[in-house]
C-alpha cells in the first residue's frame, strides 16, 4: 500500500512548493505559528487553479483551543460552506466541550455538510486533547469521519508510537489514521515500521527571511530572538527528501 505524504501548508506558495516536489495531498492553513487558522479563499483558489493534488483546507477561526462560541461556530459553518464551494477536497476541523470530550453534536453536523459535498471530514489535531483516545475515536468512527490528524495524544509521533500502533491497529480499518507532528526525513521510517500507519503529515518547515520586519524600534517577528525577521514557509529539499524516501518504500 502506497503512503500517503500530506504536508502542511501556510500559503498558495507553500501549496505549490509542496505539489511541485511529491506531495501527495495538502492541508492548507494560515498563521500556522498558532496551530493553523482557516485560510484565506485567495490562497485555496490560487492553489487549485494550480496544483492538482487534494487540498484539505483547514476551519478554525483562532488559536487557543477548540471550545467555541456560538458565534465562532456560524463562522466555522459558513468558512466550511465557502471553502467547499471553492473547490476544497475536504475540511479539517475539531470541536470539544470544556470538559475535553468531543462535542458530538457539531461535529455530526460539520461531517453531514461536508458529506453532502461530497469531501473528507478531518478531525484534526483537537483530538490529542481529549481526555479518551479510544472514546473519541469510536465516536468518530459512529459519526462518520473519514480521517484522524493525531500524534497519539503526545507532543510528536515518536512519543507517541505506541499509541499510534494501536489506533492503526484497532481502529484504521474504520478510520484513516493520519500520524502527524514530528514527521521528517530522519524519523518517517521507524514511525512507519512500528506503528504500522499510511499516511504521514510533515509541515517541511524552514525559515525565510525578510528584511523589513523591524526598523529597530518597531517589531512585527513572532519567531523569537533566534529566528527574529524571518517566517515559516514549505521547504522544497525537505518535501523531496521525504516524497523520496516514501517512493523507495515497497509497495
Amino acid at each position: 500500500m502506497k503512503t500517503i505524504l500530506e504536508i502542511c501548508c501556510g500559503s498558495f506558495e507553500d501549496v505549490k512548493t509542496a505539489y511541485e516536489n511529491g506531495a501527495d495531498r495538502v492541508e492548507l492553513n494560515s498563521a500556522l505559528y498558532l496551530g493553523g487558522l482557516t485560510p484565506s479563499l485567495a490562497n485555496l483558489i490560487c492553489a487549485k487553479e494550480q496544483c492538482s493534488i487534494p487540498i484539505i483546507t483547514m476551519v478554525r477561526p483562532r488559536g487557543g483551543g477548540f471550545c467555541y462560541s456560538k458565534e465562532e461556530y456560524q463562522t466555522i459553518l459558513l468558512d466550511t460552506k465557502l471553502m467547499l464551494q471553492h473547490g476544497a477536497d475536504g475540511i479539517a476541523f475539531g470541536f470539544l466541550k470544556e470538559d475535553r470530550t468531543l462535542d458530538t453534536e457539531r461535529t455530526e453536523e460539520i461531517i453531514e455538510l461536508i458529506h453532502s459535498c461530497g469531501k473528507e471530514a478531518v478531525f484534526h489535531r483537537a483530538f490529542d486533547c481529549t481526555k479518551n483516545l479510544e472514546q473519541s475515536t469510536e465516536q468518530l468512527i459512529r459519526l462518520g469521519a473519514d480521517r484522524i490528524l493525531t500524534s497519539g495524544g503526545t507532543p510528536d509521533v515518536l512519543t507517541g508510537l505506541e499509541t499510534l500502533r494501536k489506533l492503526q491497529t484497532v481502529y484504521g480499518d474504520e478510520i484513516e489514521i493520519l500520524a502527524g507532528s514530528g514527521v521528517n526525513s530522519l524519523t518517517v521510517l521507524e514511525l512507519l515500521e512500528y506503528a504500522g500507519v499510511h499516511q504521514v503529515h510533515s509541515s517541511c518547515r524552514s525559515w525565510v527571511e525578510d528584511t523589513t520586519t523591524s526598523n529597530g524600534t518597531v517589531d512585527f517577528s513572532y519567531a523569537g530572538e533566534q529566528q527574529k525577521s524571518k517566517y515559516e514557509a514549505v521547504d522544497a529539499i525537505k518535501v523531496h527528501e521525504l516524497a523520496r524516501i516514501l517512493a523507495d518504500l515497497p509497495q
